[in-house]
């Protein structure tokens, strides 16, 4: 397993390609030697309340959680963690180029 929850605010959803933002993360999980391809599980969720920053309307947010099994060394976590958030990143560049999208990123351990 890694499993990855993606929470996306709803103003995005005509904006972006969620599926696409979706298998772009899958791919490049796919690519990490410590995600084990059978396990990899990317889903994502539209939230439709949601309340962000200075309260403009037109902010966005993605958030990625990822959850997988403990034992991997912490060096490990933190690279996978950094290849993942930079895939993000350039997925969502052309998006945030043009509008105020927070993006975050959480890995962690669960039994």
């Amino acid at each position: 397993m890694p499993h990855f929850h993606i929470e996306y605010s709803s103003n995005l959803e005509d904006a972006h390609d969620m599926s696409a933002f979706c298998e772009a993360l899958r791919a490049t999980a796919a690519g990490i030697d410590a995600f084990p391809t059978p396990g990899i599980r990317v889903r994502a969720t539209r939230v439709d309340h949601y309340a962000i920053a200075d309260g403009d309307p037109a902010h966005g947010f993605v958030d990625i959680s990822i959850r997988l099994r403990a034992g991997r060394p912490s060096e490990v976590k933190a690279a996978a963690t950094e290849a993942i958030f930079e895939a993000a990143r350039a997925h969502l560049a052309p998006l945030m180029a043009n509008r105020s999208v927070a993006l975050s990123l959480e890995m962690r351990d669960i039994d």
